[in-house]
Order: C-alpha cells, then sequence, then structure tokens
C-alpha cells in the first residue's frame, strides 16, 4: 500500500492525523499502510476522502491522483 504512504506523507500527515481525519484506529492504518491488513470498502472512501484522491488511486486501476468531482452529498458523509 506503497501509494497510501505517499499520498500521507505529501500531505504531511502522520498516521495521528489519519485517525482524526478517518477515525481508522492508528494502529490499524499503520499494518493497512504496510500491507499487512486490507482495506474494507468504507475505510477506502474515508481515505481518499481524506487524501483528495479517488479509491481507484488507492486500489492500484489508476495512475490519476486527481479526484474524480464530487457530490455534495459524499463529502458531507466524510
Amino acid at each position: 500500500m506503497s501509494r497510501l504512504k505517499e499520498l500521507r506523507k505529501e500531505k504531511g500527515y502522520t498516521q495521528i492525523k489519519m485517525q482524526l481525519l478517518t477515525g481508522i484506529d492508528q494502529s490499524d492504518y499503520s499494518k493497512i499502510e504496510n500491507g499487512k491488513r486490507y482495506l474494507t470498502h468504507e475505510q477506502c472512501r474515508r481515505l481518499a476522502i481524506a487524501l483528495d484522491t479517488s479509491m481507484d488511486y488507492l486500489a492500484g486501476l489508476t495512475d490519476e491522483k486527481k479526484p474524480y468531482p464530487r457530490s455534495a452529498s459524499a463529502e458531507n458523509q466524510g
């Protein structure tokens, strides 16, 4: 999950900051970032919103970091 770590560092976020932004426990986040645990769909969504990218980018399905346009309801659920 190197893309996740790369994006986090680009933003200047710590793993604790990611916990605050996403609600994912820091120890769980660390395991996800190091490939020792898989993301749930909901965790992937929260991370994509927090890191301003797409779920497809996090999953390695695209090389485009820029997120898709989001609906107002998606932003409010994050």
